[in-house]
């Protein structure tokens, strides 16, 4: 099928050329819309309580405040007369602003949580309904009498999304020349370096435009874009060095070019669409999450994998029917000649594996295992402040009120009753609520309370009854997304609520549970749907059943080692001086993200390996022999492609984000990981130890995959 394919690409290379390149075309054009239909967020569950109980803030009680001024004074304390009338001309304004629904200051109310336990600071909570970017410029700045900063959901959103959006565009600027050169360098040759350019390229076009499709229907994060970057030129790497090898391969057997297309089709041709397909896989397993953030990049994934095959498979082939012999024009000054198909240091190194297998798999194995030894304390979080450098405001007015306001209630525990509560029973649960380890009091509309003990109502009262609906406030002395924070969540969603309501509790901390369970509840289905199909996948591509169970076993000791590397810099804080970030628990969305993209990249590679293997296993039947010739003719392209991409992935580390640090950094750790001490040590010493037995299948299965397997001729 792949070799008569081949063949007619061959035969009609102009057209080919031209169909797709208009293809391409039409792609791009539509993926210009791209950029103004994609949203950034997503990282919450819309149907958990944090996000039900945020929906009735926005519409009961005109949401809820998400500005938050740290006022410093320049002499005296906050008390001071000059004090006093510069914050309160600075509330007035802020209250008169359109845009801006509520207002609550020290100077106003008088409340003690709004002031630092050493006077010279006080906060100004406000609630901004629309028009952030213009608050936040007039207000995030500091006066003669004043030093004000700007913190909050709002400003934090806007400090993230900011420094996120600074980052990937330094990272793609470093990543995309280095990326350029590199190729050249690789392939020796600058007509063979355009062609993973031209891969790369329809790869982008086409996802921007299947991104912007997808965007006009449903929600779609603006950070698959650059997923859609790195995978698109990566992959077109991968696949280029693919073809192009086996095309120069085939010239240098002696074989005329329409014949030398085809064969590179029918091999190279049949490995791209299994590789694809395991990469599409896990990729795909991204949809069952509800956080649109993950699906975005299953949508970006699916897409440019997908795309850049085609292209593969369609523009490459066509290219080399047109080029022949000339692929090797504009040989670099240093390659005198074109090298040969196999690679003697790869060769070497399987040779000297297959002799001693346990000998070399041992120090691999130790090494990947307390390189994974983190992972018994890993702990997750999700983004907020905590993920910028210490020098920003929003993440310097988050630090001031975790150590100079304990208790305050800027950034409380919500708790939202819709319905009518009868007074009673509601302060009898505000009562319960305060009782609670951690909680310094709860506020309610006609009182506040502490150890269960009602007080005078606090000066938000007015605020926390709403259109139908009640507010409860809890202020806590739990540091924000703590395991004590996260736990006093849980106490407060156990309290027995008043007959006839069903509390919603949110916040930032509930927004942590609900993110965290969530993805823990769908977890399961990803793997197993990532596990059963690949495994499918690698049995059809290979015909033996312990090949695929000796491919997932490797790519997860190779993923565990990742993650605990990641989580021993990031979390326990290695490195942090470095790189210069804030330890912290890793990130929900961007683990399990880098799971699936690092996990699918594994099975690339490990079709490209097992293809020559098997090919060569195929035609005398010696597994050692077969093991050392497949990575003889192998192992160069895949150590190549993985430094090429894993170029891309190390760019990220050059961000001030540590998400995007830890993903960029780990991406890049696990290709290469991957493609030198799996590829190099265990693979061959696995097949070493298995010898033929690897290779074995029952009867009704070999022939179930003669009758669906796509054969090479």
């Amino acid at each position: 099928m792949f070799e008569r394919y081949g063949a007619w690409v061959a035969r009609h290379a102009k057209a080919s050329l031209l169909v797709a390149g208009l293809v391409v075309v039409a792609a791009a054009v539509l993926g210009l819309g791209a950029f103004g239909t994609l949203r950034s967020g997503g990282f919450d569950d819309p149907n958990a309580p944090s996000s039900r109980a945020q929906a009735v803030l926005a519409t009961r009680f005109h949401g809820g405040a998400n500005l938050i001024l740290l006022v410093g004074v320049r002499t005296g304390d906050v008390d001071s007369p000059a004090a006093r009338q510069a914050g309160t001309d600075l509330a007035t304004r802020l209250a008169a602003e359109p845009t801006v629904a509520r207002v609550l200051s020290y100077w106003t109310s008088g409340a003690p949580a709004l002031r630092s336990t050493d006077g010279t600071r006080a906060l100004v909570v406000a609630q901004v309904t629309s028009d952030g970017d213009r608050i936040l410029a007039r207000y995030d700045r500091s006066t003669p009498e004043l030093t004000v900063a700007a913190g909050g959901a709002l400003a934090a959103d806007r400090d993230v999304n900011g420094a996120v959006l600074v980052s990937l565009g330094i990272a793609e600027a470093i990543a995309v020349p280095l990326t350029m050169l590199l190729l050249v360098l690789a392939f020796e040759s600058l007509v063979a370096a355009a062609v993973p350019m031209l891969i790369g390229t329809a790869a982008i076009m086409g996802t921007f435009g299947e991104l912007y499709l997808l965007g006009s229907l449903t929600d779609v994060s603006i950070y698959a874009v650059n997923l859609t970057t790195a995978m698109g030129l990566g992959l077109g790497i991968d696949y280029a060095l693919l073809l192009v090898s086996r095309f120069r391969e085939e010239l240098a057997a002696g074989r005329a070019v329409p014949e030398a297309v085809a064969r590179t089709v029918a091999t190279a041709g049949r490995t791209i669409v299994f590789s694809a397909a395991t990469v599409a896989v896990a990729l795909a397993s991204l949809l069952v999450f509800p956080l649109y953030f993950l699906r975005s990049f299953a949508y970006a994934g699916i897409g440019v994998v997908v795309i850049a095959a085609a292209a593969a498979l369609v523009l490459a082939p066509a290219m080399l029917a047109l080029l022949g012999p000339r692929i090797n024009a504009g040989l670099m000054p240093w390659a005198r000649q074109v090298r040969g198909p196999s690679s003697r240091l790869w060769e070497r190194i399987a040779a000297g594996v297959t002799r001693r297998p346990v000998l070399a798999a041992l120090p691999v194995l130790v090494l990947l295992l307390v390189a994974a030894a983190p992972l018994a304390h890993l702990t997750f979080g999700t983004p907020d402040e905590g993920v910028l450098r210490p020098g920003v405001g929003t993440r310097q007015v988050a630090d001031a009120m975790r150590t100079g306001f304990p208790g305050t209630a800027a950034t409380p525990i919500q708790v939202v009753l819709a319905g009518p509560v009868p007074a009673e029973a509601l302060a009898g649960y505000a009562a319960r609520i305060s009782a609670l380890p951690g909680v310094v009091r709860v506020d309610g509309p006609t009182a506040s309370y502490q150890a269960g003990v009602p007080g005078p109502a606090g000066p938000t009262a007015a605020e926390l009854a709403g259109d139908g609906a009640v507010q409860l406030s809890v202020a806590t002395t739990a540091a924000g997304k703590s395991a004590a924070a996260q736990q006093l969540v849980r106490d407060v969603r156990a309290v027995p609520a008043p007959p006839g309501t069903t509390p919603l509790v949110g916040g930032r901390d509930a927004e942590l549970v609900d993110t965290t369970a969530a993805i823990g509840a769908r977890l399961p289905y990803a793997v197993g749907l990532v596990l059963v199909t690949t495994f499918v996948l690698l049995f059809l591509f290979t015909g033996g059943l312990l090949q695929p169970l000796r491919a997932l076993l490797l790519g997860a000791l190779s993923l565990a080692a990742t993650l605990g590397a990641m989580t021993w810099i990031f979390q326990d804080g290695h490195l942090a001086g470095l790189l210069g970030f804030t330890p912290r628990p890793m990130d929900t969305s961007m683990t399990v993200l880098l799971f699936c993209i690092a996990f699918g990249l594994s099975m690339d590679y490990e079709v490209f390996v097992t293809s020559r293997i098997k090919e060569q296993f195929d035609r005398d039947g010696d597994p050692v022999t077969a093991t050392v010739a497949g990575l003889a003719r192998s192992g160069r392209i895949v150590s190549t492609a993985a430094g090429l991409l894993a170029v891309g992935f190390f760019a990220f580390g050059t961000a001030t984000v540590s998400f995007l640090q830890m993903f960029g950094l780990g991406s890049g750790l696990a290709i290469l990981i991957d493609a030198t001490l799996v590829r190099g040590v265990l693979i061959p010493a696995v097949l070493r130890l298995g010898g033929r037995a690897m290779w074995w299948a029952p009867a009704p299965l070999r022939r179930l995959r003669t009758r669906f397997a796509p054969r090479e001729a």
